[in-house]
């Protein structure tokens, strides 16, 4: 069909005006919610990030037996043995000061400040340090733990620079707050104050190392969790200070913590710098979305912008750590944004139009292809809402050739255990051995990475690896590159294969890069034999595992986004893509019409013959289900862009202009069809185990190819239209990723 044509077919009016409440909705601006309202709905919603409170906590015993009384300022408390004396305060309700202690880094006991009197002790003890021993009495507000700590207090304060007023730690810094408690209104060092070299750490983390206070926190964490030796502390007495050894970037993917772990303004975002004050900012609870993993954000925003984003607790999934991804990509929601309906004219370039017409274009070339030539492909960003609603629309215009970025086009969605991570990401840290097939959890999931690392450290499990070479930060055995490794473990020619049949929890992390290839049911048949000869799977344990790479992946092959036939992109003439941007459109045909809805001008926008612009997941509420099969819904955090709408009530505004209208129109009622084909979808914050095993798969007659195992992402900095529209990430890329 000529361009000109289509043109003059843009400006035509649309034939029947008389649209339904909800058609007439999407061509209007939708109202900004208040962010008293949005902050009433969000208290409405479970909040998993909050702690229990201290005060009278229930504390759970591994065994009974082993439980011992202490008495706190005269209450007595029932602790596990090995608790520390901060530990059973903290289980008291008593609230210790502390700057060095993390309840999940190693302890330092340096800072001093958490002092507190035991009984029949000549002085003062580290409260962080010391272990609780039956019948000790514990006194925390006696004048000698106060004039302790106002002691520590005015020695940390002594070399600190008077810069509150201009740090961006201000209105969050624990030092700030313990000195309103502990501090003195004046200073009695009249001497002058040290000061320290700022480091240069990236892009990522700003320096003022004249704040540092020797807490170590970042030390640690650096070398416990990230697992990466860039920090360290040099010097001793006055002259001691925290960085590099030698001039040295942190590289680590997780390097963004520090941020937060940081007591001080010692370490603070750079790409936060000087923007805004914490109590300007709204923060709305969110999800990420530039991985499977679902970590738990919160979204800070001021106005219709978004400023920072930050992690929420979740032990199941992120504990409380997020990877630099997630925290530093969020300049890319708001640069290359699409904001208007765009047809392309005659002279190849795209013209702003306005909903009604855009619409009736699509609706009209819709009529004019037959059914098994219409192709849609949801993207790696979508939401359950939005897919199923293309699948809906999709099916009424009779075609089924519909499927998921990622997916690949044979991927079978008939059991679920096929698909997800069935340990569950907390449940892999009672493992104690690990096979990794054709995945790279550092650069693919960088918090399962985080678990595993976790779990090799506190259990020295055994890891090995089939795939490229790449970098990991725990010690691996790297068994080979390729299928033919795969095949000697499963007929138990290699030295690996006894180590899984002798672990007691063995795990196998299949990745989902392998849904690519054309060999993949022979892989996992392969794969399926090691678990059942090496008792990775038993009713009381389930390891094999498929670690996915996108967050739309999941819910999509739990909502049946399966194509029908391979090759159905060769012989396209209308093809849909909602937010699709790694697709290959050179196997479509050149007069194929492509619809492209999404909210970056990213790769697939210049095959595209019209634009409809649509909502990111900051400013929509939507489903996404995660690795481990864990639904967890998005909240609206800033206004949406231009004149962009939300996925699914474009779908549903095109089927009425199509003449084929989808039977919902609030996202109750969407959710309410959701529950008719994946009702695990709509169990927020529950994780839905699959219910059958892959004993069910029919026997495997695939050919398997000898070609190595290839790495899924090239870049972890740049993965989807967010993080490519970054100017954030693309410094991360340009300095962090030089070898």
């Amino acid at each position: 069909m000529g361009l000109g044509l289509l043109a003059s077919r843009a400006m035509r009016p649309l034939k029947s005006p008389n649209f339904s409440m909800f058609a007439r909705s999407i061509f209007t601006k939708p109202e900004l919610q208040s962010p008293e309202s949005a902050g009433a709905e969000a208290l409405a919603q479970p909040n998993i990030s909050t702690r229990t409170p201290v005060g009278g906590a229930q504390v759970h015993f591994p065994n009974p037996e082993d439980a011992i009384e202490v008495f706190v300022d005269g209450y007595p408390v029932k602790i596990p043995k090995g608790f520390t004396v901060l530990q059973a305060c903290e289980v008291a309700g008593v609230d210790i000061p502390r700057f060095c202690y993390h309840s999940r880094l190693s302890i330092a006991g340096n800072c001093r400040m958490c002092l507190v009197e035991v009984e029949k002790s000549p002085k003062p003890v580290a409260s962080c340090a010391m272990p609780a021993l039956p019948g000790m009495k514990i006194k925390t507000d006696t004048p000698v733990a106060k004039k302790a700590r106002e002691g520590v207090m005015e020695f940390l304060l002594m070399n600190h620079p008077l810069d509150c007023p201009i740090c961006d730690q201000g209105g969050e810094c624990d030092l700030q707050d313990q000195s309103m408690a502990f501090g003195s209104d004046r200073g009695r060092f009249t001497e002058m104050k040290r000061s320290v070299v700022d480091k240069n750490l990236g892009p990522l983390v700003k320096t003022v190392m004249t704040r540092c206070i020797q807490c170590t926190r970042c030390v640690r964490f650096a070398t416990e969790v990230a697992g990466v030796q860039d920090l360290g502390i040099l010097g001793r007495g006055s002259g001691e200070e925290i960085g590099t050894y030698v001039e040295k970037l942190m590289t680590s993917e997780l390097s963004g913590n520090v941020i937060d772990i940081c007591p001080v303004g010692a370490l603070t975002s750079k790409p936060f710098a000087f923007k805004s004050r914490n109590w300007e900012l709204k923060g709305t609870e969110s999800i990420d979305v530039t991985d499977a993993v679902g970590s738990n954000i919160r979204i800070d925003s001021r106005g219709p912008e978004v400023m920072r984003i930050t992690p929420r607790l979740n032990e199941d999934i992120n504990e409380e750590w997020i990877s630099d991804k997630t925290r530093f990509c969020y300049d890319g929601l708001k640069r290359q944004r699409l904001n208007d309906p765009m047809i392309r004219s005659a002279d190849g370039r795209f013209k702003a139009v306005s909903w009604r017409d855009a619409l009736a274009v699509v609706a009209e070339i819709a009529h004019q292809v037959e059914p098994e030539e219409i192709v849609g492909i949801a993207g790696k960003l979508s939401d359950a809402e939005s897919m199923m609603a293309l699948k809906d629309l999709l099916n009424k215009m009779g075609s089924n050739n519909i499927w998921c970025e990622g997916n690949g086009m044979q991927t079978s969605a008939d059991l679920r255990s096929g698909y997800i991570m069935n340990t569950s990401i907390s449940g892999l840290e009672k493992a104690d051995l690990f096979l990794l097939v054709g995945t790279q959890p550092r650069v693919e999931a960088a918090m399962v990475n985080a678990r595993i690392r976790k779990t090799v450290r506190a259990s020295n499990a055994k890891v090995g690896y089939i795939g490229p070479e790449t970098d990991f930060n725990y010690d691996h055995q790297h068994l080979g590159t390729g299928p033919n490794t795969l095949l000697e473990i499963a007929e138990g020619h290699h030295p690996f294969s006894s180590a899984i049949s002798n672990a007691k929890n063995p795990v196998i992390i299949v990745g989902a890069g392998l849904f690519e290839r054309d060999d993949k049911d022979a892989i996992f048949s392969a794969v399926e034999t090691i678990a059942k000869n090496g008792n990775v799977i038993r009713p009381d344990w389930n390891g094999l595992n498929v670690l996915l790479l996108n967050a739309a992946q999941a819910a999509a092959l739990d909502l049946g986004l399966v194509p029908q036939s391979s090759n159905c992109l060769e012989s396209a003439k209308f093809v849909y893509l909602v937010g699709a941007d790694d697709v290959n459109l050179d196997k479509v045909p050149s007069d194929a019409f492509v619809v492209y809805q999404g909210h970056h001008g990213d790769r697939c926008v210049y095959r595209a013959n019209v634009i409809l612009p649509a909502a990111a997941f900051s400013e929509k509420e939507g489903t996404y289900e995660n690795t481990e099969g864990c639904s967890q819904q998005t909240l609206p955090a800033v206004p949406t862009v231009g004149d962009a709408r939300d996925d699914w009530k474009i779908i549903r505004a095109l089927s009425e202009v199509a003449g084929m209208r989808l039977p919902y129109d609030t996202l109750g009622a969407i959710r309410s069809r959701i529950r008719t084909v994946a009702p695990n979808l709509l169990h927020t914050d529950e994780r839905e185990s699959a219910t059958f095993g892959p004993s069910l798969k029919p026997e495997c007659t695939q050919k398997m190819s000898w070609t190595p195992f290839s790495s899924a992402i090239e870049n972890f900095y740049m993965t989807d239209a967010i993080t490519r529209a970054s100017k954030i990430m693309a410094q991360c890329s340009a300095m962090l990723l030089k070898k």
